[in-house]
C-alpha cells in the first residue's frame, strides 16, 4: 500500500538480521549504530507490520462472507477487525511526517522579537506563553534557557526547550516569521501596529547524533550583563562559545542565566548541538524543502508563516491559506486549532508521495 514503508520494513529486517550477527555483537561502537537505526525504525515499522496482520486477517474473514453458514460469524470478526484496521492507517499515516532519525522528544525553542520595538518583544512574551500553555497541556516538560527581557515586559530573545512524546511531531511547523497587528498598551489614539517575532523549532540531538570536537570551537566565560547586585553579575558565570568549522558560517551560542558556570557551559553546548543538526539537516533535505516550498515555504525563520489580528480575533497560516477566528483561544494555548490542519496538509503531501 506504501512502498516507503515497504523500503523501512527491508531495512528494518535487514538491521535486526545484522544485530543477531556476531561479527557485529563483538563490536560495540558499529553494534550502538546498528541498533540506534533499528529502534528509530521500529516505531514506524511496528505498527505496519501490525498492519499487514490485520489487512490479512480481513482479506480471510471477507472469503467467508461466500458461505450463508458463516456470514454471521464473519462479519462480528469483520465489525472488530475493521476499526482496528483505521487506527493503524491513521498512525502510520501520521509516521510519514517524520523520517527515521528525526523523530525527537525533546526539542530547543528559539523565539526572538523582530521590527516594533517594544511591542515585538511584547509579542515575543506572548509566543512564549502560548507554546508553554500547550505543552503544558500535553504533560511536557520545559526547562528555561536562556532570558533576553524587553525593557517594557516579554523578550528580546527566550530559548527554552521542550521534552515530551511527539513535540517534534507537533511544533516542527512552527518555526518562522510570525507577526502580529494589535494595538499596544502604549498607544493613545486606538491605532493598530504590526510587529514581527521569529521562532526556531530545533531537534535536539544527543551527543552521538551530532559530535563537537573541542578543537572546532572557543570559548570564554565573563560576567553575565542585568541588574546590578545580584550575585550573577558578581562572579564570571556566564558562557559564549564560538564554532568554526570548513563552509559553515561561525555559529555563536551565549548563556548566562545559570549561576554555574558549567550549567551555562552545558546549556550552551545543547543550543549549537541543535543548530548544528539544524544545518546538516537543512542540506540532507534541501531537495525534499524545495519540492515542498509551494506548500509550507523555504522553512527560513524569516519567512511570515502566521498572522495574528487581534482586532477581528483571526489567525491566518499562510503557507496552506488557512484562517480561523479564534485567535483568543490560540493564544490561550489551543495551538491545535492552528496546528493540525498544517499537519493535515504536509501528510497529504507525503501520502502523495509515499504511494
Amino acid at each position: 500500500m506504501w512502498p516507503a514503508m515497504e523500503q523501512k520494513l527491508a531495512r528494518f529486517r535487514e538491521l535486526e538480521t545484522q544485530l543477531s550477527d556476531p561479527v557485529i555483537s563483538c563490536d560495540p561502537a558499529r553494534f550502538a549504530v546498528v541498533a540506534k537505526e533499528h529502534g528509530a525504525l521500529a516505531k514506524a515499522v511496528k505498527p505496519y507490520i501490525e498492519f499487514l496482520h490485520i489487512s490479512g486477517a480481513i482479506a480471510e474473514t471477507e472469503t467467508m462472507l461466500a458461505d450463508k453458514e458463516l456470514v454471521a460469524i464473519a462479519e462480528e470478526e469483520l465489525a472488530a477487525l475493521r476499526p482496528q484496521y483505521e487506527t493503524l492507517k491513521a498512525k502510520i499515516e501520521d509516521q510519514l511526517l517524520v523520517d527515521p532519525g528525526e523523530d525527537f522528544d525533546r526539542i530547543i525553542v528559539e523565539i526572538r522579537a523582530g521590527t516594533g520595538g517594544d511591542e515585538a518583544a511584547l509579542f515575543a512574551g506572548s509566543l512564549y506563553e502560548m507554546y508553554t500553555r500547550f505543552a503544558r497541556e500535553r504533560n511536557w516538560t520545559i526547562e528555561e534557557i536562556s532570558f533576553g527581557p524587553g525593557e517594557a515586559g516579554g523578550f528580546k530573545e527566550v530559548v527554552f526547550s521542550v521534552k515530551g512524546e511527539d513535540c517534534f511531531q507537533m511544533l516542527r511547523f512552527e518555526s518562522g516569521g510570525h507577526r502580529v497587528q494589535r494595538v499596544p498598551k502604549t498607544e493613545t489614539q486606538g491605532r493598530i501596529h504590526t510587529s514581527a517575532a521569529t521562532v526556531a523549532v530545533l531537534p535536539e540531538p544527543d551527543e552521538v547524533q551530532v559530535v563537537i570536537n573541542p578543537e572546532d570551537i572557543e570559548w570564554e566565560r565573563m560576567r553575565a550583563g542585568g541588574a546590578g547586585g545580584q550575585k550573577v553579575n558578581k562572579t564570571e558565570s556566564a558562557v559564549r562559545i564560538w564554532y568554526r568549522k570548513g563552509t559553515i558560517e561561525e555559529m555563536e551560542v551565549k548563556c548566562q542565566d545559570e549561576r554555574s558556570q558549567h550549567k551555562n557551559y552545558d546549556r550552551a553546548m545543547r543550543i549549537l548541538r541543535s543548530r548544528l543538526f539544524e544545518f546538516q539537516q537543512h542540506k540532507l533535505h534541501k531537495e525534499r524543502a524545495d519540492m515542498r516550498k509551494s506548500l509550507i515555504g523555504t522553512g527560513d525563520r524569516n519567512a511570515r508563516i502566521r498572522t495574528y489580528n487581534f482586532p477581528q480575533n483571526r489567525c491566518t497560516d499562510h503557507r496552506i491559506e488557512f484562517t480561523i477566528y479564534k485567535l483568543d483561544a490560540v493564544i490561550a494555548g489551543d495551538l491545535n486549532l492552528m496546528i493540525e490542519p498544517m499537519r493535515d496538509a504536509v501528510k497529504k503531501e507525503r501520502l502523495a508521495a509515499a504511494l
